[in-house]
């Protein structure tokens, strides 16, 4: 698990409430029911009217996956997929049908089987690089649903400050009243602004660079695995797989020969 959203949600709620007690504000005027059901309600709903129910239905898992999907180890893809490319240079490629079944990373697996079972390598690249596509065209729908909720939020949350003047007006007779309920008020677009810049749009973004670096994953076992198919040196294949890292990810030749 990456616990960056977690702190970075965290850090910001903790910063929020700290202004506020700070500059002498009372907490419990933040945290009202009736607006915090409104605008998360409202946002809800209409992100929801929006879609399609394939993308709905999939919203509780996306949500789970954004607080703990895992940043993939592409170096270790890279070492996995040199190590089976010197066996297979060694013994050929059959010898990888038992290997194969002990990888952990589902898509690898498959795409190994693909190229055990002689699939030819242009038809294993087209399979693998749709199911990339196919991925990365699902999350970005998850992505955006979360990106709308950013988008309809602070709207709702002017639509509870507006229903909440509505009332004021009511009062006007008791002007006692007037201060509470104004600020009161005011608390929508309080909880529609900070709901949509403190959950919603960060949990589009963590979606998106999650699924960026999965697919990016993918890509790079895709080139791992036709390499090994039209056996290739393992150690050429090792320098282009690291060419695909960033700098920061590259780790040290390894002795393949």
């Amino acid at each position: 698990m990456d616990p960056a959203l977690i702190i970075g949600v965290v850090l910001a709620i903790v910063a929020i409430v700290g202004s506020v007690t700070m500059e002498g504000g009372s907490i419990g005027a933040i945290f009202l029911i009736p607006p915090m059901i409104l605008v998360f309600g409202g946002t809800i709903g209409a992100a929801v009217a929006g879609a399609v129910m394939r993308d709905v239905s999939s919203l509780p898992k996306q949500l789970i996956r954004a607080f703990t999907a895992k940043t993939p180890k592409t170096d270790d893809a890279v070492e996995v997929l040199v190590r089976l490319a010197g066996r297979a240079r060694r013994e050929g490629l059959l010898a990888l049908e038992s290997e194969a079944e002990q990888v952990e990373d589902e898509f690898l697996r498959r795409g190994l089987q693909l190229a055990i079972d002689g699939t030819d390598a242009e038809e294993v690249a087209i399979i693998l690089s749709t199911e990339v596509d196919t991925k990365r065209a699902t999350d970005r729908a998850a992505a955006k649903l979360f990106a709308d909720m950013g988008g309809y939020a602070p709207t709702i949350g002017i639509i509870g400050t507006v229903l909440g003047l509505v009332k004021v007006l009511g009062h006007l007779s008791s002007p006692a009243k007037l201060g509470a309920e104004i600020a009161s008020a005011f608390v929508a677009t309080l909880w529609g602004v900070m709901s949509a810049n403190v959950f919603w749009l960060p949990l589009a973004n963590r979606l998106k660079r999650v699924s960026e670096a999965e697919c990016e994953q993918m890509e790079l076992i895709i080139e791992g695995i036709l390499a090994i198919q039209a056996g290739a040196n393992p150690r050429l294949i090792e320098q282009k797989l690291q060419s695909l890292l960033p700098a920061s990810n590259r780790t040290p030749e390894r002795d393949v020969a």
